[in-house]
């Protein structure tokens, strides 16, 4: 075995092209791997909770909407529980996923994802956060996986009060983490990962 201080990190690798048909083969058109593909779905019939739909594009550095991108989201339940194993503050809602995995169209680099409003979760601190989906973007071209968030620019009060968007500077780049209305219980959010409408990624 190789002593200790000969090992070191491996580099790190893009996910694409191919990251669909691993993680989301009936998406590409590959049947009879999964009879659904994993994270499809977030919400059934008896969810509780104000059903929210969040649409957009990822857009690159050019402006050029990102055909082949994988999101994967992870939420509280309507009264902001995880579905967890290490949720201590309650029972999540047995009827929401908590996670989910999507994809942009490879057309037109459009997501949708159909879920329920998050309820708030308490900061470390105990501060109470904003409802907010965490996401985490893999596509061709990206070598480690980007983290941000969507928050929603209806709960403005909660917004003011959330302690991670208060801590980004400068204060205004904490608008591209607004989901905007976009029509009944629709949300549009919009992506960019480089450029000057930048969304603001964290380092987690």
């Amino acid at each position: 075995m190789a002593d200790e201080d000969t090992r070191h990190e491996s580099p790190s690798q893009t996910a694409g092209p191919y990251v669909h048909i691993g993680c989301l083969p009936n998406w590409s058109g590959i049947a009879g791997v999964y009879a659904e593909d994993p994270g499809s779905r977030l919400i059934n019939a008896d969810t509780r909770g104000e059903r929210v739909s969040v649409t957009g594009r990822i857009f690159d550095g050019d402006g050029a909407p990102v055909l082949d991108a994988v999101i994967e989201i992870w939420q509280a339940d309507a009264a902001g529980l995880y579905p967890s194993p290490v949720e201590t503050r309650g029972t999540a809602d047995p009827n929401f996923g908590g996670w989910a995995r999507i994809a942009t169209a490879f057309d037109s680099g459009e997501f949708r994802l159909d879920t329920i409003r998050p309820g708030r979760v308490p900061y470390p601190d105990g501060r109470l956060q904003a409802p907010h989906i965490n996401c985490w973007i893999v596509a061709r071209g990206i070598n480690v996986g980007l983290q941000t968030r969507v928050y929603f620019a209806d709960e403005a009060d909660a917004n003011v009060e959330d302690p991670v968007l208060a801590a980004i500077e400068p204060r205004a780049r904490a608008d591209t983490l607004l989901a905007r209305p976009d029509g009944e219980g629709s949300f549009r959010f919009d992506i960019h990962l480089q450029g000057e409408h930048e969304t603001v990624f964290f380092d987690i």
